[in-house]
């Protein structure tokens, strides 16, 4: 087992959902399971995908704690172990060989773990493992059908998500690779919206979950999210390519806007309907003070440049502390034009509600403030138009400014039409929270893009120069 992690330990740094970049993985083995055996007539189906994709692969899931992380990091990597002299996978996707005539594949792009996975995710049934056991909940009424190919969606940062089409209902299915105890708000949220009955979420087709060892103690158990599967809706942009491509031509985005933030609104008074809601208390304030507290010093410290705005920043934060919260709620919690798109026929359908990848497990999934889900957005269309700006810097950034504004300003009318309440722009609430996510932006743009981190730091500056969400 010590050539396995020295052989993952060497491969992992390398991939952009893996957190610690800047340094080479320290791994424990936590626990392992092995997907079971396919049948006859999955088999056939496996051959038909091509010569790789044969019965005769191990497929093994392995947990391992990455200990040099504070606390510690748990993965989740799927293998596919073949024959060395079979194997045929791209060279970006093969891992390496722990043992001599052995080589490991990274399943997702391996049609015999694509299968398996399908399997376990729509027809149910149970893996085990060393004080692990894995299970396959198929959604109710879900029927996917049968799937002739399989492909991995590139540019993911936190999951590895694969498309299965060619058969029935086409299929997209995420696999977490950082796993946490608890029900993933990404399946809770969307699964009691799909049970509601919202069109603004794709029809869910399954999940797995898992139990496997306590990290944070030598006895017990973990219960947890491993995979989550739903209807993939083909041959659709994402909010943020329609937006972009519409403010690099300079077209009016107004109305899809003014759409987005109804359809926003909708999303949120489902979940109000679907989990409890309640008032905010002094504790919530001050615990989202301290949250505000702490991600400003770590910015500070990444991106020094943001400690000449402290005070300032300080003193938006302290405003919005003083005005009166609205009743707290279940939310997207990291939301932006990336996490939407506009399928024909249904307008625009929200994905990926995770919530923050930066943002511990236990505060993703308590109720929030509906108006970070609306600043987050707010916040995207300053993206479009700060992107645009990178790539052509003789573009007129009165031109730009002018189509966030008005695409910004239209969004938040959208979405106070549906909501029912009065939504002021300039609200010191919603001006903070629109702060703290370009403070965020700040921090994942230095470990990521150092390039883009122009973009928050702008924003900072106007926003604690005139903390305006919209104008």
């Amino acid at each position: 087992m010590d050539s396995t992690l020295a052989c993952l330990a060497a491969w992992m740094p390398r991939q952009r959902w893996y957190a610690a970049k800047a340094r080479p993985p320290s791994l424990r083995l936590v626990s392992w399971w092995e997907l079971p055996p396919p049948t006859d007539a999955d088999t056939a189906a496996d051959e038909a995908a091509g010569p790789s994709a044969n019965s005769d692969a191990r497929i093994r899931t392995y947990l391992v704690a990455d200990e040099g992380s504070l606390p510690a990091v748990l993965y989740q990597i799927p293998v596919v172990a073949r024959a060395t002299e079979t194997v045929t996978a791209d060279p970006d996707h093969v891992i390496g060989s722990p043992e001599p005539g052995t080589t490991f594949i990274d399943g997702p792009f391996d049609p015999a773990y694509a299968s398996a996975l399908l399997r376990l995710v729509a027809g149910g049934g149970t893996a085990q493992g060393p004080q692990t056991r894995v299970a396959g909940h198929p959604a109710a009424g879900a029927a996917p059908g049968d799937v002739a190919t399989s492909r991995v969606v590139t540019g993911e940062q936190s999951n590895t998500s694969l498309i299965y089409e060619g058969g029935g209902m086409p299929v997209i299915c995420k696999v977490y690779r950082q796993v946490h105890p608890g029900l993933n708000p990404d399946i809770e949220l969307q699964l009691a919206l799909a049970e509601a009955g919202s069109s603004r979420v794709p029809e869910p087709v399954g999940w797995v979950e898992g139990i496997w060892p306590d990290l944070e103690t030598t006895h017990g158990s973990v219960r947890g999210s491993l995979a989550f599967a739903q209807q993939f809706l083909p041959d659709v942009e994402d909010a943020w390519r329609v937006a972009l491509l519409a403010a690099a031509r300079g077209d009016d985005f107004r109305a899809q806007a003014r759409a987005l933030g109804s359809a926003t609104a909708d999303v949120h008074l489902a979940l109000a309907g679907c989990f409890p809601t309640r008032a905010a208390t002094t504790h919530d304030r001050e615990a989202t003070a301290s949250t505000w507290a702490r991600r400003l010093a770590i910015a500070m410290a990444e991106v020094p440049e943001i400690s000449e705005r402290r005070a300032a920043a300080e003193a938006v934060y302290r405003r919005a502390l003083e005005v009166s919260w609205p009743p707290l709620q279940r939310i997207h919690g990291d939301y932006h034009l990336g996490q939407v798109i506009q399928a024909p026929g249904r307008g625009w359908v929200l994905l990926d509600f995770e919530g923050e990848p930066l943002r511990p497990m236990i505060e993703r999934t308590q109720p929030d403030l509906a108006l970070r889900d609306v600043a987050g957005m707010l916040r995207s269309f300053d993206y479009v138009t700060g992107s645009l700006r990178l790539d052509d810097p003789d573009r007129s950034p009165g031109a730009v400014r002018s189509w966030a504004r008005d695409a910004r300003q239209a969004f938040v009318e959208g979405y106070a039409d549906v909501s029912g309440g009065d939504l002021d722009p300039r609200h010191p609430l919603l001006a903070a929270l629109e702060l703290d996510k370009a403070v965020y932006e700040a921090i994942y743009e230095s470990r990521n893009r150092p390039t883009w981190v122009s973009i928050p730091l702008a924003a900072i500056s106007r926003l604690v120069e005139r903390p305006a969400a919209v104008a």
